[in-house]
């Protein structure tokens, strides 16, 4: 008789989890991800305080910014964080609302699941909900004009009051928010177009939120290298650097014998005559701004400040590009070939004192579409959290300026689009239509969170609201500051289509891909002992490698 062998198709210490356990495992793993940021949505939402493995504390309310900072080890959780994540690179908000609804798609798949329905048909029930429930939204779309002050700061301050840090300054960060952006848009082909990175936002602790100031050009935070140097230069003619002002070392390791201190002093005098034409060069081409990326010599900085040329260095890549794109310039590789059109203009570079320490401020550039936004605040959490706030402000602006539709705020889109599929899931054949229902009923979760944070029952007004709606108005939503059901073209409370829509599509896509998952193949972490065994195999040299 023949004893069967087992076969080994996975490494030692694999597990694996199959079908409908490995569904739930995903399912709770993501729930739990959506429920932790529930309760930061809306104008009422709660704070999160994160503290890092090295102690570094954060506190926000910003979906994106929680997820970023949670180390989330199960990897269908990491999906949600990717969810945010795209959220936030593609309309830089409505961060929290995806993955809050992501996770209730999830929560209803699940108790399909208990009814014995596949997989497969939720997924296809999903799928056309989704699409629906895009038609249905773009109905819910009012036209705006892209250039219209008044409305795009109803849109910056929407998105700022979910932001309770920055509530005392709603206004001011608004109205700089929707400055920035109609400076920085563009018409392409009847189309505008707005570059995020044109607008330059810099921080600087000291002050409150309400000294926060637009520059009309672009602030570095760097200073003035040397004493003698103008610290105000009119007609800026401004060269930007690649190569460092210093003499570089030879790439080979270099002996030099010197014997005499004749020698001595010639080797040095060659330096200091390198480095004195380099500057003569800079001078030549008619420069009296030097903003250089590396590093720039004491010999080189006293003889820029004889010939009264301002230069800041050590200057940051990103900055680099924005001074070189905003003044006209060139990006200078190579200090020998330099020539007078590789220049850029402003009309002042001036060096100024904020709080304790000095910046650099380029105004009137040759090209205006640059723009800082100089954010100051009392420590540096309330800082960095009105920077993200800020953030969201401009992308909202942006989205509305490239896109000009807005829709309703406070939960009423999501209530119409529920009524609506309610209504065309009943003509759905089979269990597709059961699947299209329970999308509807997940989108209700948003209003309910806003009802609830609000400290307002979610039921008593989600029964509500859809009385209103089922009566046409469909502009009604919840006014969580005061408390009640109201209209919300009324109350000034918008959204750009353009995120909402993104939002729909981020936690279908999600919940979708979670729920295609039968199978969890996971395989064993490296066992300690056996890393540091291999540490000193490294370690010890093997034979005929010992060094003599």
């Amino acid at each position: 008789m023949s004893v069967a062998l087992p076969v080994l198709v996975l490494k030692e210490g694999t597990t694996r989890t199959v079908g409908r356990e490995a569904l739930r495992a995903n399912i709770l793993a993501a729930k739990i991800v959506a429920e932790t940021v529930k309760t930061s949505l809306g104008p009422r939402g709660m704070d999160k305080m994160l503290v890092s493995s090295f102690g570094d504390v954060t506190i926000t309310n910003d979906g994106a910014t929680i997820l970023k900072e949670m180390d989330i080890q199960h990897p269908a959780a990491k999906m949600m964080v990717e969810v945010a994540k795209a959220q936030d690179s593609e309309v830089g908000d409505g961060t929290t609302t995806a993955v809050v609804l992501a996770g209730e798609l999830l929560k209803s798949a699940e108790e399909l699941l208990d009814q014995d329905i596949h997989p497969t048909i939720i997924i296809d029930g999903y799928r056309k909900a989704l699409d629906k429930a895009l038609e249905v939204l773009e109905t819910l779309a009012t036209p705006v004009s892209p250039t219209d002050k008044d409305v795009l700061t109803k849109i910056a301050l929407t998105s700022l009051s979910g932001k309770a840090s920055v509530a005392g300054s709603r206004e001011l960060l608004a109205k700089y928010s929707v400055e920035a952006i109609l400076k920085v848009a563009q018409q392409k082909d009847g189309k505008w177009v707005v570059d995020i990175d044109d607008v330059k936002v810099e921080k600087k602790r000291g002050e409150s939120l309400n000294e926060t100031i637009l520059v009309d050009g672009l602030v570095i935070d760097k200073e003035v290298v040397h004493p003698g140097m103008p610290k105000l230069v009119r007609n800026a003619k401004i060269a930007v650097l690649e190569a460092p002002l210093e003499i570089e070392k030879t790439e080979i390791t270099a002996k030099i014998n010197i014997t005499t201190p004749e020698q001595m002093k010639a080797f040095l005098d060659e330096e200091v005559n390198v480095l004195k034409k380099m500057v003569e060069k800079i001078a030549s081409v008619g420069a009296n701004v030097v903003f250089c990326e590396k590093g720039i010599d004491d010999v080189a900085q006293h003889f820029l400040a004889k010939k009264g040329i301002m230069a800041v260095r050590r200057v940051k890549r990103s900055d680099i590009e924005k001074i070189a794109k905003a003044t006209g310039a060139k990006i200078v590789t190579s200090i020998e070939d330099m020539s007078e059109s590789d220049l850029g203009y402003a009309e002042v570079v001036e060096e100024v004192k904020v709080a304790d320490e000095k910046m650099v401020f380029v105004r009137g550039c040759k090209n205006p579409r640059a723009v800082s936004i100089l954010i100051r605040g009392s420590s540096d959490m309330s800082i960095k959290e009105a920077e993200r706030s800020v953030h969201d402000a401009l992308c909202v602006v942006r989205n509305v300026v490239q896109e000009p539709k807005i829709l309703p705020g406070g939960g009423a889109p999501e209530i119409s689009m529920a009524l609506a599929l309610r209504d065309w899931a009943r003509g759905l054949p089979g269990r597709e239509q059961l699947a299209a229902m329970k999308f509807a009923d997940a989108l209700e979760i948003i209003p309910s969170i806003l009802a609830e944070t609000a400290g307002l029952d979610p039921l008593d007004i989600i029964v509500k609201l859809r009385s209103y709606h089922e009566k046409g108005m469909r502009t009604y939503g919840i006014d969580v500051l005061k408390g009640e059901i109201a209209d919300m073209m009324k109350i000034n409370v918008f959204e750009p289509l353009a995120v909402k829509r993104q939002a729909l599509k981020s936690a279908t896509e999600a919940a979708l891909m979670i729920l295609k998952i039968d199978d969890v193949i996971a395989a064993a972490p490296p066992k300690k002992e056996k890393e540091k065994e291999k540490e000193k195999e490294k370690e010890t040299p093997k034979f005929g490698e010992e060094e003599f």
